[in-house]
């Protein structure tokens, strides 16, 4: 309960605070990209249910068919907007929603689902969140499975004390740009499961 109350007050107390940041964006996105503003996509919450993340559109409009498509469909602005990572300012009202949490793991596509495997399912147990123990750990330089094994490490140890150090983590490496580094980076590779003779559970 506190950890639900403590991402409320301070999305939205953060929300208040940027939106000047938030409106300009909006501006700038319009007058260099255009409609729609705002990218809506169907993500997997807690437990599996399903909800519609909001960010600010990065890409040229367009059907995503890969990772290496959406690379080229990237745009300078949208570029700027992830490597600042102010592209996920409106995630701040997912988590006032209740949708999400300030520190979890990274809400994925809903088609990822059935790909996971037993122990890449224990991620869903809490609430995907905006920052996490494997964005502070390398972000997309990570491997899938690198990335699943620091969100269940997450799940197991999950404490007020260890968000806020992620938290903290985050800002560090948001203010200086770290773990961007090339623009292969930039979007993760699909993840396409594990192979079948790979232990489920760790």
């Amino acid at each position: 309960m506190f950890k639900v109350l403590f991402d409320f007050l301070t999305s939205f107390t953060g929300l208040i605070f940027l939106l000047p940041v938030f409106l300009l964006t909006a501006l700038m996105s319009i007058i260099f990209q255009g409609f729609p503003v705002f990218f809506l996509h169907k993500r997997l919450g807690k437990d599996g249910t399903i909800f519609t993340m909001i960010k600010f559109r990065t890409m040229i409009n367009g059907p995503s068919l890969s990772a290496e498509d959406d690379i080229t469909r990237l745009t300078r602005w949208g570029r700027f907007l992830r490597k600042t990572s102010i592209d996920e300012l409106p995630v701040l009202i997912n988590v006032i929603k209740g949708d999400m949490s300030l520190v979890g793991p990274r809400p994925l596509p809903v088609k990822y689902l059935s790909r996971f495997n037993s122990f890449q399912k224990k991620r869903m147990d809490v609430k995907p969140g905006i920052t996490g123990l494997a964005q502070i750990n390398g972000r997309n330089q990570l491997s899938w499975e690198d990335r699943f094994t620091y969100d269940v490490e997450y799940t197991r140890g999950k404490s007020f004390f260890l968000d806020l150090g992620i938290i903290f983590r985050t800002l560090y490496l948001v203010i200086f740009r770290k773990n961007i580094d090339s623009k292969s980076q930039e979007i993760m590779p699909e993840f396409m499961g594990t192979s079948r003779d790979m232990i489920d559970d760790k």
